[in-house]
């Protein structure tokens, strides 16, 4: 804890919670007498209070946030290996085109105005 005549802006957050910890079994008196010995206001232990309890519901979106984006890069992975079936199957198909066609043209030749 900070010295009793340090203002609160000077307080770091371990310095916070260690207030919050300590007021929060008292009741609006002793609550009261806490914060004149260390020239707090009560609104000031409310309001690190409710910050101390967001940082837990951070984790869970957090956890959220990352289940989402995880299922979104399942997604796209799936969507790109379709795609990669797709292609390899049309290159599998055109090799195969190519190579009947120059079987065609060992067994009968080229015919006349084709390209090679």
């Amino acid at each position: 804890m900070p010295d009793a005549y340090a203002t609160p802006e000077g307080w770091t957050s371990r310095d916070k919670l260690a207030a919050v910890i300590e007021t929060a079994s008292l009741n609006e008196h002793d609550l009261g007498e806490y914060c004149r010995q260390r020239v707090l206001y009560a609104e000031q232990i409310r309001t690190w209070r409710e910050a101390c309890a967001r940082a837990n519901d951070w984790d869970e979106a957090a956890t959220h946030r990352i289940a989402r984006e995880t299922r979104d890069d399942k997604k796209r992975i799936k969507e790109l290996e379709r795609e990669l079936a797709r292609k390899e199957k049309a290159l599998a198909e055109a090799a195969a085109l190519m190579i009947l066609r120059k079987k065609a043209e060992a067994i009968w030749g080229r015919r006349d105005g084709e390209d090679a």
